[in-house]
């Protein structure tokens, strides 16, 4: 064991450069200064599953509104190692109310509509109209594959290689090094199909982030059903 001084010596020495490493990343977290866009797509009946039902989340009622499959978590800044987030903005990352209205076909929670811009779109420099249409535009860029539009068998289960090879045969110019899958909880169930955009709203690389072995590197996961819900027609 080392002696009183030494360890207080070497506690200053921890606390200084936990400090400087918390410095480092205000600095950086500075809006519009990052590298590309990851498009979270989550996959509704997972997140009810896991939270959702706890919740008492609207989207997560069957008997109910619309039945939900993939929907948007977010659009996500990101440097190519780590991402800024809670950025400081004119607009103190606030949401009008009309805005979180309009984005509830595709983002089913206005909390999660606040949630998002305050962590997220707050380091876009897009300011709130902007980072949400943007947001829109590439959600609507991404096609779904036709089997995971409306999955009603309860034991569908698909490979992360098999469900990467559906998105990339429906998206002409996406590559497998473009997205990742991430997948977890009870009978690894899929979670998430994120998708990397360039600023520009272009389908590009990903950078460390997404790590798919780290993300998902079960054999087969599981989808579960989408839950049953009035249509529209």
């Amino acid at each position: 064991m080392l002696p009183p001084r030494m360890m207080r010596m070497a506690t200053a020495v921890v606390a200084l450069g936990l400090g400087a490493a918390s410095v480092a990343l205000a600095q950086r977290s500075e809006p519009g200064a990052f590298d590309y866009y990851v498009l979270s797509l989550s996959w509704s009946p997972t997140y009810c599953a896991d939270a959702g039902d706890r919740r008492g989340d609207a989207q997560c009622d069957g008997k109910r509104g619309r039945p939900y499959a993939f929907v948007l978590h977010g659009l996500w800044p990101q440097y190519e190692h780590g991402w800024p987030q809670d950025c400081r903005s004119d607009d103190r990352g606030w949401v009008p109310g009309p805005v979180a209205d309009r984005m509830l076909d595709i983002m089913p929670s206005k909390r999660l509509v606040f949630y998002e811009y305050r962590k997220h779109g707050t380091c876009s420099g897009l300011g709130v109209d902007a980072y949400f249409d943007l947001a829109r535009k590439l959600y609507d860029k991404v096609k779904v594959p036709p089997r995971f539009v409306r999955v009603t068998d309860e034991r569908m289960t698909v490979g992360v290689a098999e469900l990467i090879d559906d998105f990339l045969a429906v998206n002409p110019g996406l590559k497998p090094n473009m997205m990742s899958v991430t997948c977890g909880g009870a009978g690894n169930r899929l979670k998430e199909v994120r998708v990397c955009f360039t600023k520009e709203g272009a389908f590009r690389s990903c950078g460390r982030n997404e790590d798919q072995r780290r993300l998902c590197n079960a054999e087969r996961m599981y989808v579960p059903p989408v839950r049953a819900g009035a249509t529209k027609e």
